[in-house]
């Protein structure tokens, strides 16, 4: 919580240290903060709560405070839709099966991101989840420009959503897995081939 509370929010002239800008209208601003109402009304627990958030200087701007909500349940609009707006919505689960299903079953298929030490569990994950961006220990999995990517499911938009190469493949549906490992290399690592006794 005090790292979402910390964050800073302002235009793109205000500096690099800059976390996110506005919204593009005020009809996104509006939607976002109709969600996040829905979200309270539905039950889910508001933790961080920027409904109230407002810029010095940019009062009628499109800028809207993070939130963060906790409880989320798969029946609320708040998962079911596409916030596309500073919103964190966590739904919990018991298990990585059911876990893995909850995005399996989800009628969007944008990005979705496992953060594990187990290769294992990762390279399953990215194998099975019918997901269009990928990410092991990566929370945005959108790749650089020259790689493919794009949303599957009701988060395409049109025959060819994809950025990249792929966009010239007629019906190619691809899978672009970002991955980061940051605990480093295992003891008893070895990188040559050992010579014939």
């Amino acid at each position: 919580m005090p790292r979402i509370e910390k964050l800073k929010v302002g235009p793109r002239t205000a500096g690099n240290d800059v976390d996110y800008g506005p919204l593009v209208t005020a009809e996104a601003k509006k939607r976002v903060l109709g969600l996040v109402e829905s979200g309270i009304k539905q039950g889910a627990e508001l933790v961080v709560d920027g409904r109230d958030f407002s810029l010095q200087g940019y009062e009628d701007g499109f800028f809207v405070g993070a939130h963060l909500f906790d409880k989320v349940t798969p029946d609320m609009d708040i998962y079911k839709q596409e916030i596309f707006g500073p919103v964190l919505s966590t739904v919990r689960a018991g298990s990585y099966e059911e876990a893995l299903g909850l995005a399996m079953s989800h009628e969007m298929g944008n990005g979705t991101a496992i953060f594990t030490r187990d290769g294992d569990a990762a390279r399953d994950f990215a194998h099975r989840v019918n997901v269009g961006m990928i990410g092991v220990n990566v929370p945005i999995p959108v790749p650089l420009a020259y790689h493919t990517f794009g949303g599957w499911k009701k988060s395409m938009f049109g025959d060819l959503n994809q950025h990249g190469p792929d966009a010239f493949r007629f019906y190619t549906r691809t899978k672009t897995v970002t991955s980061r490992w940051p605990s480093g290399l295992k003891e008893g690592g070895e990188f040559h081939f050992k010579a014939m006794d």
